[in-house]
């Protein structure tokens, strides 16, 4: 019986780490290489092929991956990088803002996997650790390949796996290949804003070219684009409970802030590729990535306090719920509400560098030098603007307000009396009494006066990060001439990283306010755009204005909260990481009786520099007085790995592997900013006067002892059946907890003098506790054409994943993992021949814990609720319809979120208490690519 058995070309690929597509193209090129190693060359174009190749990859991995492969630069089968990723086996997405943008992998979130662009670890525009994928356009990459089983050569750590993003290689491609894109884009909502968006469009340019006999290849793209996105959001403040009179307790609405949001995603792109080979024997390649990244949101509702407000509810209006005891609907009186006209503005701006030198120094040896820099800048601007019909909690006309939930998770509609599309009622200025501001009373004089704390007429949080990351690589590889091991693998590398958080927020008054004149203000018409639709919960229509353009033309006084408030410098930190890391790793390739083994082994030694800077502090007679610290900390982790492949025959294969992986906490987790105060008289349990609260630039990352088994059935080209199983071991896992601070020459803030107690007692994250995770995967690929002849062009690609959890906290609670959905499908139906194209997905998760943006843009963690989102594409390739002229054109229409699903999350376990109900509607996409 004929075994297969991958050649060495094969394998060294691989373990290279080589993109997939490029060694696709290397197969098409050279037929007949492909015929020696046994793989048909499948001449399909479009989505088809890109199923083809995502197939090979997977097959001649050594390692268990899951892979989306693109026929060519700017044709992934989705619009987003995210959205194709969360189609992959055990893979799935949270959305933001409507879009797929963070990836969970077999149910960790994506802060516990590691993103590299071109085998190179990522920056992130977030504050963590986490890539946000709308950043990255799919329209310059060539494909994306997910690790789910680590290498002793992968050059980076994240307990999940490692997502990598690749780019083309021009010479690999080996033909010249000049490209246009275009897609218009319209949302299904009308303008929810009569100053947003409701159509874009997307644009691309992409040329390839080889020079100079072929030796010297240039791969270059540029993408713009302007993507609108509009929201109807509920959002709610929570859900208080109460005792009443009868002895029994009730939960009630606290407050709400429902509102409608009309975004524009604004991204320009641009990616480079040089590429040099005068030899066999040497390879160069340079690339380069830019991206400026603008969303800007407008939002406008209305903030509507009950329980938590100043009206009276009445109980005869009060509806309960016998089951849970929740009121479901009720009356207030006399409640006065804010009237909200916002505006965000999230920019970012990324640039990513890198230069590879590959060198065959002889038969036997291979060397590989590698250095990259990439670094991201993000700003946040975002204004809330406050009106209503009178100043502070006792002036203006008070409104009676009512409120019903209906259940379905879309929160609560409500009833009310007044107009609040009437400029003359409804006017500038602070309606309600917010929190308390030393530093704004006394700007304005207003201590023990009767307007005190009514000078707040809107705010502006301005949070910025940078995110810089250097990193270096050596490795050699040694051709071996053994029956088991083909080749051994080792090396060095170097990172270099830095992160900086600076938070900063800004009390608005209204430029002519003072306590002689302490009224409101009409808006100027020259900043009235009339009126936005708040009917879908009940509100009506509601004067519209543009906040910026007020805020811009001197309206509005600024002042720093951080003055008296100590919460923007716990979150503005600075966190630095030296990683070290060195690898072995040999290659294997031999025989076990009559079965071809081949896989890797090895291990990685990484070591680690941390060090985090920030600010200790007190508040003193009202104001801030902070102090900087500085905190180091280092640590190392030995990490072996093993990845063994059966080949049972030539479709058979059955893979193991195990592991030891890490993920390094949060950034926002380590950093040094503490809000420290000290008891000279009392000490703590501990025996410490000092007691600190924030960062623990001390916490080691989580580890994981993990085991995948797999059986892999490729029995066509365009189909494979596999089911596998996992296992991990989860230890050091990050929970709150106490620890002790060397306070070692900080001075009491109260009195200026370095008391002689130096260590306090901590209280923030701690490393400890674990537990378990397992579960299985099942996916295939079925082209139909094996039942049937009539049936070529058709096919399916289907997967399912089931995840359990075993986790506890030191203290012995249970505890569950950021971004697990328990059970995790996708869904893809396929047609494709004669040009016609026709394909509709569908990706669904069940309920999970994720995190969004709270209040100052810091990370709040929330219930989400499962969801199942359908989209669907047809078009048409005009490459053999024979017209003249139009052999390069391909056109498509593409449906994103047909069922309109929402997004939602919960206060508690209560689907009555809804925090958020996000309706998006759907997206509606017309493209055409047209190849010269």
């Amino acid at each position: 019986m004929s075994m297969f058995k991958p050649s060495l070309l094969t394998l060294a690929l691989v373990s290279a780490g080589v993109a997939s597509t490029n060694a696709a193209y290397a197969q098409e090129n050279d037929t007949q290489n492909a015929e020696e190693q046994k793989v048909e060359v499948i001449e399909v174009r479009g989505f088809r092929r890109s199923v083809v190749e995502s197939i090979n990859t997977k097959r001649f991995a050594n390692e268990v991956v899951e892979s989306v492969s693109a026929e060519d630069i700017g044709k992934l089968p989705d619009s987003s990088i995210a959205e194709s990723i969360a189609r992959l086996p055990g893979l799935t997405a949270q959305r933001l803002d409507g879009r797929a943008s963070r990836v969970s992998v077999r149910g960790f979130s994506e802060n516990e996997s590691a993103t590299t662009f071109n085998g190179r670890e990522q920056v992130s525009i977030s504050d963590n650790r986490g890539v946000e994928f709308d950043l990255y356009p799919s329209e310059i990459m060539s494909g994306v390949t997910v690790y789910k089983t680590p290498s002793a050569s992968i050059e980076a750590e994240g307990i999940a796996g490692v997502i990598d993003m690749q780019t083309v290689r021009p010479l690999s491609k080996g033909e010249q290949v000049i490209q246009f894109n275009g897609q218009y884009e319209q949302t299904s909502f009308d303008k929810l804003n009569p100053d947003g968006d409701d159509k874009g469009f997307r644009g691309t340019v992409s040329y390839i070219d080889q020079f100079a006999d072929d030796t010297f290849g240039v791969a270059f793209a540029y993408t713009t684009m302007s993507s609108p996105n509009q929201e109807k959001r509920w959002n709610s403040w929570g859900y208080p409970e109460f005792t009443a009179d009868d002895g029994n307790t009730y939960s009630i609405l606290g407050g709400a802030k429902p509102y409608v949001r009309s975004s524009t995603l604004e991204r320009d792109s641009a990616m480079l590729v040089l590429e040099y080979a005068p030899t066999s024997d040497l390879n160069m390649a340079f690339d380069a990535l830019y991206v400026d990244f603008v969303d800007e949101k407008i939002l406008r509702g209305i903030e509507v306090p009950f329980a938590w407000g100043q009206g009276s509810i009445s109980p005869e209006s009060a509806t309960v719920d016998p089951e849970t005891g929740f009121i479901t609907s009720a009356v207030t009186e006399g409640q006065r509400v804010v009237v909200r006209n916002d505006y965000e503005e999230r920019a970012a701006e990324l640039t990513q560098f890198g230069f590879n030198v590959e060198y065959v120094v002889s038969d036997d040896w291979t060397v590989e030098f590698d250095v990259s820099r990439s670094e991201v800048e993000r700003q946040v601007w975002s204004i809330e603007s406050y009106s209503g019909t009178g100043r502070g909690d006792t002036n203006g006309i008070a409104d009676n307000l009512g409120y019903i939930f209906n259940g379905g998770n879309t929160g609560a509609q409500f009833s009310h009396q007044l107009d609040y599309s009437d400029y003359d009622l409804i006017q500038l200025g602070g309606p309600l009494t917010w929190g308390y501001s030393a530093a704004l009373n006394s700007e304005y004089g207003l201590t023990g006066t009767p307007w005190e704390n009514t000078a707040q007429d809107g705010f502006i949080n301005a949070p910025e990060v940078e995110d810089e990351l250097s990193t270096l690589k050596l490795a050699a590889s040694k051709a071996l001439d053994n029956a088991f091991v083909s080749s051994i693998d080792f090396g060095i590398s170097y990172r270099d990283r830095e992160k900086t958080k600076i938070s900063e927020g800004y009390f608005l008054t209204l430029a002519d306010f003072s306590v002689n004149n302490p009224g409101t203000m009409v808006v100027p018409e020259e900043y009235r755009l009339g009126t936005a639709d708040l009917s879908f919960i009940g509100m009506g229509n509601m004067l519209a204005y543009d906040t910026r353009a007020l805020v811009a033309d001197g309206y509005y006084n600024l002042l720093q909260e951080s003055l008296t408030d100590s919460k923007h410098l716990t979150r503005s930190w600075t966190v630095q990481e030296e990683v070290t890391a060195a690898f072995v790793q040999a290659n294997i390739n031999a025989e076990v009786g009559s079965i071809p083994v081949t896989g890797n082994v090895g291990f990685r030694y990484v070591r680690t520099e941390q060090s985090s800077q920030g600010n200790a502090f007190n508040v003193v007679d009202g104001l801030v007085v902070a102090s900087p610290t500085d905190i180091s900390h280092d640590y190392s982790h030995f990490l072996p790995s093993l990845n063994l492949n059966f080949a049972l025959d030539e479709q058979q294969t059955l893979r193991f592997g195990a592991a030891k992986t890490i993920s390094r906490a949060r950034l926002d987790e380590m950093n040094a900013s503490i809000n420290a105060s000290y008891n000279a008289t009392q000490p703590d349990e501990n025996g410490n006067y000092w007691s600190v609260s924030g960062g623990n630039p001390n916490l080691e990352p989580k580890e994981a002892t993990g085991v995948d088994f797999s059986y892999e059935n490729y029995f066509a080209d365009e189909g494979y059946f596999s089911a596998a199983v996992f296992y991990k071991d989860l230890n050091e896992w990050i929970f709150d907890g106490n620890y002790e601070v060397d306070m070692t020459g900080i001075a009491d803030p109260s009195t200026g003098e370095i008391p002689a107690n130096s260590t306090a007692t901590g209280s923030g994250k701690i490393n400890g506790g674990g537990g378990d995770l397992w579960g299985y995967e099942l996916s295939v690929a079925l082209p139909f054409n094996l039942f049937s002849d009539s049936l070529e062009g058709f096919g399916l690609l289907a997967s399912h994943t089931a995840v359990e959890q075993d986790v506890e906290m030191p203290n012995g609670e249970e505890f569950e993992l950021p971004g697990l959905s328990d059970s995790i499908q996708s869904f893809t139906l396929y047609y494709e021949r004669h040009g016609f194209m026709a394909r509709t997905s569908m990706r669904k998760r069940s309920d999970f814990k994720g995190d969004i943006y709270g209040t100052g843009f810091s990370t709040d963690q929330v219930n989400i609720e499962g969801e199942t989102i359908w989209d669907a594409q047809i078009g048409y390739d005009f490459s053999d319809s024979g017209i003249a002229g139009l052999e390069g054109l391909e056109m498509t229409f593409q449906v994103q979120n047909i069922t309109e699903e929402p997004f939602v999350s919960l206060q508690g376990d209560n689907s009555l208490q809804v925090r958020d109900y996000q309706d998006y509607g759907r997206t509606y996409l017309l493209g055409f690519k047209y190849e010269l």
